[in-house]
């Protein structure tokens, strides 16, 4: 049982997070996750050519148990004027 919490609190999470505000970088959108734990990450992902946002980031949470908080709270929550979309990253 202590394994598995030692285990839990060692992986980090990484979120995907959609319909973000145009303006919203990086730090902001750190700064919106960072009253459920600890953010080990935060990128908006911007396009190549113009540097604007695509509208979507990943965030990467220190532990499991922070990211599904997180989660919970934010998926559908109003940032900035937009209703954002958080869920578990998909890794490709």
């Amino acid at each position: 049982m202590y394994l598995f919490y030692f285990l839990e609190v060692l992986v980090a999470k990484k979120l995907f997070v959609g319909s973000l505000p145009w303006k919203l970088d990086d730090d902001s959108l750190k700064g919106t996750f960072e009253p459920f734990g600890i953010v080990v990450s935060a990128r908006v992902v911007r396009d190549r050519d113009s540097g604007r946002s695509r509208g979507f980031g990943f965030v990467e949470m220190e532990n499991e148990s922070d990211a599904d908080k997180a989660i919970q709270s934010l998926n559908e929550a109003e940032v900035n004027g937009r209703k954002i979309l958080v869920k578990e990253a998909i890794a490709k």
